[in-house]
């Protein structure tokens, strides 16, 4: 993969670079990355690389944050909330100028698809590294992109995209279409402002929900309504185009595997495709980059029938896109760099036939979130943070650093695991093994759930749809069971863990409690409590002079032999349990004692004696007369005041996290009492947000 990765961008270096007589190549030595996180990170990466010095910006959370750090130079942009820093586009373009930077990458999200900011960016006679905003504008409208597509012969699907959107019209439009139907923000992107309707009874809900989200995500309320296919495949193709006219196709990748109708995972060839349906849908894409004038990196994406496989236009991402890492796995390019170049004036590095595609290659996204709370997003800090060891056929994109915090106030994702294979078979392997070294505590995350899927037969044959998760949610999720093995080496990681801290000469947390130096004596048993999955287990372990004994719920003694593996990053364990000997590696923080085994991490809780607990539980106040919020969040909006009656499955109040809404419904009938919180009041998971009188709890 090195060598041709060596020769694309060999070819790339020497292809011609002529401009025409109408256009000037602007060289370009400094930019200033209008975004945060890993794409701010990963912009820079290739910016250093070609000698480009890069600008950062920052809001008040991010200032110590990795991306900040990598730049050059790092400019104050705002506070907290993105309004108020990374959508401040006049600010942006001020932090540009001051700083001499020729262009701005808008990154993926915030300013990146804004027509406005495109316009400004002209104005002020700064290099916007995007489109033109005519094509943004084209392509932000759904309604007015299918109407291009549709004239430049581009399959579309059937729908509703007029300017009337009154509740009426669109009442009497989902009819002709039918149920079920897909409501989408015009100005969608990213899963915002997209609700299934299934029913006639459920439409006008869904709508109203839809055109909030809408809103406050993209300042537009209005909506488009599609026929839905039940079992869809989102197939979408990376395009790239010249100011010249000319455009190429980078292939295609699956992104069907969603959550909340967003991508988890991806995949770069799409499974199961004939080499001419590839070549069509590239050929497709190119035409609809074509028809609006494109300029850049773009994806056109497609949905695609599971069964038959047409495919119809959904719509084009006007920017580069999360998972462009596996297109340049697969054709041994960097987008970045042709961002680069193409913002500057030259032409396209490749042509159609010079792209070779070799390969196979996944992105899992790794979220802090909950997948078995119905993937709520999450936030916190990250405690513990060990990644697969990045290589040619491993890429580890990143924004964070351990220590680092995942904040309320923007999108959850904490990095990208990019994985490369001669075939689908052996990427996925690839994929797997690394996902189980990827080890996080602190915070809830995905990456348990991502190796069930990875592993799940069905992902594994390439049946994708993006109706997956729930077909298979039974077997994505089986209930969970803590066995004695698991329990053993959670005990043999915190009995090594605490012996090594007593052989330093630290008696502090020495598991015997014994004055320093005194010898191990095999007659000493200590007791552990550890809880997971709400359940307590009692464990024991007895000591002699060279191992140890473990004893779950007073079950058969277990004998252990265990050894610390030097690993400067990692408590890495080697651990004969019974004759049987694994390798494992482990985390102690505090009291969470947490394991990483081939099913992902499993965490437990050092908990104290049941009369200590009872007496904590008996002056907590908790009871069930109360709404919790279920994520850190915004409190948005508050629906009910005290005193109001409300019935079961009345909307209270709305959480924003993570830039997504959340409705909170009423469990019951009941009387609200109070309120735990004011509008734009910053929540805690687990905060209480609405209380009701108690009666309302019998």
């Amino acid at each position: 993969m090195y060598t041709r990765l060596l020769r694309n961008v060999l070819t790339l270096r020497s292809y011609g670079t002529k401009a025409s007589p109408s256009l000037q190549v602007r060289p370009i030595d400094k930019i200033l990355i209008a975004n945060r996180g890993e794409i701010a990170c990963r912009v820079i990466r290739t910016a250093r690389r070609l000698g480009v010095r890069t600008v950062a910006v920052y809001s008040d959370p991010d200032e110590h944050s990795l991306h900040a750090s990598l730049a050059d130079e790092a400019y104050r942009v705002g506070e907290a909330a993105s309004a108020a820093s990374y959508l401040r586009g006049q600010h942006i373009i001020e932090i540009a100028k001051k700083a001499k930077c020729q262009a701005i990458h808008p990154g993926y999200g915030f300013l990146s698809e804004s027509v406005e900011f495109a316009e400004l960016c002209q104005s002020q006679n700064v290099i916007f590294m995007g489109p033109p905003s005519t094509a943004i504008r084209d392509m932000g409208i759904k309604s007015t992109s299918k109407a291009i597509m549709a004239a430049a012969g581009v399959p579309i699907i059937n729908g509703y995209h007029g300017e009337d959107q009154s509740d009426e019209r669109l009442l009497a439009e989902a009819d002709k279409i039918g149920f079920p139907l897909m409501i989408k923000a015009v100005r969608g992107g990213g899963g915002k402002g997209m609700r299934v309707a299934d029913s006639k009874e459920e439409f006008l809900t869904a709508l109203n929900s839809a055109r909030n989200e809408s809103q406050k995500s993209f300042g537009d309320s209005s909506v488009l309504l599609e026929r839905y296919v039940r079992s869809p495949r989102h197939v979408e193709v990376q395009v790239f185009a010249d100011q010249y006219g000319e455009a190429v196709y980078l292939w295609e990748r699956d992104c069907s595997v969603q959550r909340r109708h967003q991508k988890i995972i991806e995949e770069a060839p799409a499974p199961g495709l004939s080499e001419q349906l590839r070549c069509e849908l590239g050929e497709a894409a190119v035409r609809a980059a074509k028809a609006v004038g494109y300029v850049g990196a773009g994806t056109v994406e497609f949905i695609m029938d599971k069964e038959d496989l047409s495919f119809h236009f959904m719509e084009m991402n006007t920017r580069l896109q999360v998972e462009h890492p596996i297109s340049e796995m697969i054709t041994g390019t960097d987008l970045v760099e042709w961002q680069i170049r193409i913002s500057s004036g030259e032409r396209l590095p490749l042509t159609q036939e010079q792209i070779r595609r070799k390969g196979h290659a996944f992105e899992a996204r790794i979220y802090a979130e909950n997948p078995r709370e119905g993937f709520l997003p999450g936030a916190g800090p990250l405690r513990y943070l060990a990644t697969p060891q990045p290589n040619e056929f491993v890429r580890v994109e990143t924004g964070v650093r351990e220590g680092d915090e995942v904040s309320v106030h923007y999108d959850p994702m904490i990095a990208k695991l990019v994985v490369w294979g001669e075939n689908r078979t052996q990427a996925l392997n690839s994929l797997i093994a690394r996902l189980r070294e990827y080890h996080i505590t602190g915070l809830e995350t995905n990456i348990n759930f991502l190796i069930d899927l990875a592993a799940h037969p069905e992902f594994q044959q390439g049946n994708v749809h993006t109706g997956f998760i729930e077909e298979h949610f039974n077997t994505l999720f089986p209930p969970i069971e803590i066995n004695d093995e698991q329990l053993c080496k959670a005990v043999t990681a915190l009995v090594l863990n605490e012996m090594q801290t007593f052989g330093s000469n630290s008696s502090r947390n020495d598991p015997f409690n014994a004055a320093q130096n005194k010898r191990l004596n095999y007659s000493l048993i200590r007791s552990f409590n550890l809880k997971a999955n709400d359940k307590v287990f009692n464990t024991k372990v007895r000591y002699d002079e060279s191992a140890f004994q473990v004893q779950v719920d007073n079950g058969p003694w277990k004998n252990v032999k265990s050894e610390r593996i030097p690993d400067s990053q990692r408590l890495k364990i080697r651990a004969n349990i019974d004759n049987s000997i694994s390798t494992f590696n482990a985390n102690i923080d505090g009291t969470e004692v947490t394991v990483f085994l081939d099913n992902g991490k499993l965490s437990f809780e050092l908990v104290q004696p049941k009369f200590l607990t009872a007496l904590s539980e008996e002056h907590s106040g908790i009871g069930g007369n109360k709404i919790v919020a279920p994520m850190p969040g915004v409190l948005e909006r508050i629906l009910v005041k005290p005193g109001d009656k409300v019935q079961k499955g009345d909307s209270l109040a709305v959480l924003i996290a993570m830039k997504m809404e959340h409705i909170l419904k009423a469990p019951q009938d009941a009387t609200i009492k109070s309120i735990g919180g004011v509008e734009g009041e910053n929540i805690a998971k687990g905060a209480a947000v609405i209380i009701f009188e108690d009666e309302a709890a019998e």
